[in-house]
């Protein structure tokens, strides 16, 4: 993988017998895999220097000619759009919060709770059904 324009110079070799060299700028942000002839480059955490023409190229046996596809990557400053983003996140989560509150405060209005909390009075009368106090009762 070479840069072609901006900053001309290799940022992955990878021979034959997969003994590869990258480019001091890309060690931590470049992973490749190889399977056969086919071979996936990822670049990472690109940042506006970053932007260049990319070629991927094949040496050709006995020659000087490198037989190769390019890719023109222009990369634009992402901070302050996650910045934005991250802001319209935590807005849109305040308002979403405010209005549970609000549901919840209508509910509790309409509902009595304090019927809810106190302690219910037992609902019972008592009569004496003894056969002593039926007798008093009894008119002669």
């Amino acid at each position: 993988l070479l840069r072609t324009q901006v900053q001309p110079g290799p940022v992955l070799y990878v021979s034959k017998l997969n003994e590869s060299r990258v480019s001091p700028a890309f060690v931590s942000r470049l992973e490749y895999s190889r399977v056969g002839n086919r071979m996936v480059i990822t670049l990472q955490d690109l940042q506006e220097e970053d932007s260049d023409n990319y070629v991927c190229a094949e040496e050709v046996a006995n020659s000087s000619l490198l037989s190769a596809s390019g890719t023109m990557v222009l990369v634009k400053e992402v901070e302050q759009a996650c910045k934005k983003s991250s802001w319209d996140f935590y807005a849109l989560l305040v308002v979403v919060a405010l209005l549970f509150c609000a549901l919840v405060s209508c509910i509790l209005y309409r509902v009595d709770v304090k019927k809810y909390f106190q302690k219910k009075k037992p609902n019972e009368v008592y009569e004496d059904m003894s056969y002593n106090s039926r007798r008093s009762t009894l008119v002669r």
